[in-house]
């Protein structure tokens, strides 16, 4: 008998990063980054080129969780989702332990965007989200198969969700979204007067 099945499935982790305590340490997380911003000359300079419109510490101050305890806990909640998301792919670290290696904010006011790109050499990369009013984008990933479709015909927008060139995770203040660092994503341009505020992070294998 002839059946259709789904392989190689693209996981993607979105869950609340903790019980309690969210909004405290979200309340701390926004102090320190809107301090970072006002001081950060070299982010400022460099989001002229880089994040045009907004402010990201990606190219100035990148190890937040290095010099801050409140990105200290913000990590510790962070390795437990990572040890869960990795347990899912069902991953052989082979003895070794995934480590958050970078570690940088963003804040994105209307017009802002970020284009299509992927974390070069990382295992794992997420976002975790301080601030998202109402509107707010939310984070696009592209099926990382358009590159080999080729002569493909386009998807129907009757397919299935998980059949679809494109899905968006939409922003959840308090969420946080692991994927794979290879899988391309995109923050479209913001189109509400609220600045969006997150905190992105990449993960080795140490």
């Amino acid at each position: 008998m002839a059946h259709t099945q789904s392989w190689f499935p693209t996981l993607i982790h979105h869950a609340p990063l903790m019980r309690e305590g969210v909004k405290s340490l979200n309340t701390e997380l926004l102090k320190e980054i809107e301090q970072l911003r006002d001081f950060d000359r070299a982010g400022q300079q460099w989001s002229k080129t880089g994040y045009v419109g907004g402010y990201t510490s990606y190219g100035s101050m990148d190890r937040l969780h290095q010099f801050s305890s409140t990105f200290m806990l913000l990590e510790a909640k962070l390795n437990l989702h990572v040890r869960r998301y990795a347990k899912a792919l069902h991953w052989d670290l082979r003895g070794g332990r995934l480590v958050m290696t970078d570690c940088w904010a963003n804040i994105m006011p209307k017009g802002c965007a970020h284009s299509f790109h992927l974390h070069p050499q990382s295992v794992v990369s997420g976002t975790y989200y301080v601030r998202t009013p109402r509107g707010a984008s939310g984070l696009k990933f592209e099926d990382p198969r358009l590159s080999q479709l080729m002569a493909a015909p386009m998807r129907s927008h009757l397919a299935p969700r998980e059949q679809q060139p494109f899905i968006t995770v939409p922003a959840e203040v308090g969420k946080v979204i692991l994927f794979e660092s290879w899988l391309r994503h995109e923050v479209p341009a913001s189109t509400i007067a609220q600045e969006r505020v997150s905190i992105s992070f990449n993960y080795h294998l140490l």
